[in-house]
């Protein structure tokens, strides 16, 4: 065995120090216990209440995660005024709640809801639909970032600049890759309808997307994808690859399936369809897919009603997005859609859906193996068949969200789930 630097031969004393390190690296290793090791992937979530930040007449709850920062954001409406909040979760719980900004323009709805996300440089970015007043569903999308831990916000800036008053919103945020942590940026897609016409219900809704650098420098804004569902939701995930994001498609035969399209030195990959549904409907289902990723591993799932039966399925991807496998059913009767995924470390996913029996929805979630194992379902809490509910996961803890109660009187409540074996 040669050695660089002189010397041709390892000295006894020398493989005899190497041989007992060696061992006691190996009996320290299985002398220090495992405290944190995953339910087996048939194991069901054991669901906990948790303490909600926020306050009353609360909802359209959002959940982002940027490493071990997971930020839950929400709205606040008020007699006069509505607020966008947000608290984050550490360790010790929930921070104190913070705002983002007031007005009385916020298009508030359950399907388009407002986020806030932390960056790795510390920054925090924010986006907000506002109404462009009248009776129609005309918006434009603002966004803010904070440099000093949310105490203070930039002045709102739009994305998009067409100056059309048409339909913008429906946003996915994203973190842009730099050279360094504090050189990133971050991004957005968003639903666009400057190419319709409202009264003529005519024209296409396309994807559109843009970044904004380090110092908020907006960059180019480019078109994803020509022609979308005009009302369901996008969203985002950051794989090892690049950032992905998932939408409905719409074809010129109105066929609405989901698709996803990556983000790859700089450029957007021609949109690929996840799984060929061929559900055909002429009115958007208003029900948006959700994805998440680990490193190569992407788990998208979504709604489909073909033949006019819900179902919800999640469909696996062991390349960061380029192909998936078949689609695995979620739900066990019937299901209203509204999903919710994360991926977790042992390659299997934690999947929300609204199930729809009897009348009845309930806001539920079980794992389901890339294989098709799935676990017993487990009931997070009852809702409306209208809300959105949210889940994601930090450290190994799953976090849910969802808006309890209806009218003026909402609050947006928490739970959470342990990923440690019991």
């Amino acid at each position: 065995m040669k050695r660089k630097g002189g010397g041709n031969r390892l000295n006894r004393s020398s493989v005899a120090a190497a041989v007992f390190l060696l061992a006691c690296f190996v009996a320290l290793m299985f002398a220090v216990p495992r405290t944190r090791t995953l339910a087996a992937p048939d194991a069901a979530f054991t669901v906990e209440p948790l303490t909600s930040p926020a306050g009353a007449n609360s909802s359209e709850p959002q959940i982002t995660v940027q490493g071990d920062r997971l930020i839950l954001s929400w709205l606040e409406v008020g007699t006069e005024k509505t607020t966008l909040k947000y608290a984050e979760r550490t360790a010790s719980g929930w921070t104190a709640p913070q705002s983002v900004y007031s007005g009385d323009t916020f298009f508030v709805n359950a399907y388009d809801v407002p986020s806030v996300r932390a960056l790795s440089d510390g920054t925090m970015a924010a986006h907000w639909t506002e109404s462009l007043g009248g009776e129609s569903d005309a918006s434009r999308v603002r966004v803010s970032w904070s440099k000093d831990k949310g105490h203070t916000w930039s002045r709102p800036v739009s994305p998009h600049h067409d100056g059309t008053k048409s339909e913008h919103g429906f946003v996915s945020l994203f973190q842009t890759p730099g050279t360094t942590a504090a050189s990133a940026g971050f991004g957005l897609v968003w639903i666009d309808g400057r190419l319709t016409d409202p009264e003529k219900e005519t024209g296409d809704m396309s994807l559109r997307a843009t970044t904004y650098d380090a110092s908020g420098k907006q960059g180019l804004e480019k078109i994803v994808d020509p022609r979308i569902c005009e009302c369901c939701a996008t969203a985002s995930a950051d794989t090892s690859e690049g950032v992905i994001v998932a939408f409905r498609n719409r074809t010129k035969d109105e066929i609405r399936d989901i698709y996803v399209a990556r983000l790859v030195a700089g450029k957007w990959t021609a949109p690929t369809v996840v799984h060929d549904d061929g559900w055909k409907i002429t009115a958007c289902p208003i029900n948006g897919p959700a994805i998440s990723a680990n490193g190569k591993e992407v788990a998208v799932a979504w709604y489909m009603a073909k033949d006019d039966q819900g179902k919800a399925f999640v469909a696996f991807s062991h390349d960061a997005g380029r192909t998936f496998g078949a689609p695995i059913r979620v739900d066990d009767s019937t299901s209203l859609g509204r999903l919710g995924v994360q991926m977790l470390p042992d390659g299997s996913a934690a999947v929300t859906y609204n199930e729809f029996a009897n009348k009845h929805s309930q806001f539920r979630v079980r794992r389901i193996s890339p294989d098709g194992v799935r676990s017993p379902a487990v009931t997070v809490a009852d809702t409306s068949s209208g809300r959105y509910p949210r889940v994601a996961r930090v450290r190994n803890e799953l976090l849910f969200s969802w808006t309890d109660g209806e009218g003026s009187s909402t609050k947006v409540l928490t739970a959470r789930a342990s990923l440690d074996s019991k």
